[in-house]
């Protein structure tokens, strides 16, 4: 049957609806992290994230009710430690570096998917407007304050992963669908677990912490790793990354909102950049063929 025009913008509304609440939830969820690190330190504060994430999805989805077979099982592990390895590697970064600087240089990971698997004219004009967004976003234009190496070296290795994850996910996603990410969640937790306790030990399950844990949890893991994941199986990896230019624009507004950051004129410019590079991508990308559920 050919499909109506209603349900074709239906069908193509919802992964990016749901990879824009993603995003959203992310920044609300640094919010609340970010009074974590003084506690427990930034492997604890990802262990924690991930293992909280972990439980509420593992509850709500029940992945054990759909068996990965011997194909997929591969990208499936491989997802999940990568996903563990970029939290890892961001938060460590932000240990080091501004959240600005950390955000722009991990963002060098799906930029670069985009950039590769752009095929028309169009969608390289919304890539370079994405790229001067991003720029005009850098902290690196505003301050002359030397960077920590070690934190730059560890957004970038961060974004090489997020970079991977678009890949994994994708991968993994067309089995499973939306159990990947309990399932992911899961073995990222096992893997960023005993980094966690060798820098807090008892610290992650002291009371005081608990209800920042829950709602970094929900909002930093839980929420957003399973909406990017309905976006991933219906999208092209293409529309994704630049699709993600909203991630620094929405950081910006997140530290207006919540932590009275002021933008200076060039960084509204750049969130303007980003947003027009966005929508105008999500506007000429043709419908995405729907992976089977």
């Amino acid at each position: 049957m050919t499909s109506t025009p209603i349900a074709s913008a239906e069908a193509k509304a919802l992964p990016i609806g749901a990879l824009l609440g993603a995003m959203v939830s992310i920044q609300i969820g640094a919010t609340f992290a970010k009074g974590l690190f003084p506690l427990i330190g930034a492997n604890g504060t990802t262990a924690l994230r991930l293992v909280v994430g972990a439980l509420m999805l593992a509850a709500v989805l029940r992945p054990w009710r759909v068996r990965p077979s011997r194909a997929v099982l591969p990208w499936l592990i491989a997802y999940g430690v990568n996903l563990a390895a970029l939290n890892l590697l961001f938060y460590a970064a932000l240990a080091r570096i501004p959240l600005g600087v950390a955000v722009a240089l991990e963002f060098s990971g799906p930029l670069l998917v985009a950039t590769l698997s752009s095929r028309r004219a169009t969608d390289f004009v919304w890539v370079v407007l994405a790229v001067s967004g991003i720029l005009l976003l850098s902290p690196f234009i505003h301050s002359g304050s030397a960077l920590d190496p070690l934190g730059v070296m560890l957004a970038l290795a961060a974004g090489c992963c997020w970079a991977l994850y678009i890949v994994f996910a994708q991968k993994a996603g067309a089995e499973l669908g939306s159990q990947t990410t309990a399932y992911g969640l899961v073995i990222a937790a096992a893997v960023a677990l005993p980094f966690g306790l060798a820098e807090a030990g008892t610290g992650l399950i002291a009371p005081a912490i608990l209800v920042s844990a829950l709602l970094v949890g929900l909002f930093s893991s839980a929420l957003p790793f399973w909406l990017e994941m309905v976006a991933l199986t219906r999208m092209p990896a293409r529309l994704y990354g630049t699709l993600t230019c909203l991630e620094p624009a929405l950081g910006a507004l997140a530290g207006f909102l919540f932590l009275h950051e002021i933008l200076s004129p060039l960084q509204c410019a750049g969130i303007a950049a980003v947003v027009v590079a966005a929508f105008g991508a999500a506007l000429t990308t043709r419908p995405p063929v729907q992976s089977p559920e």
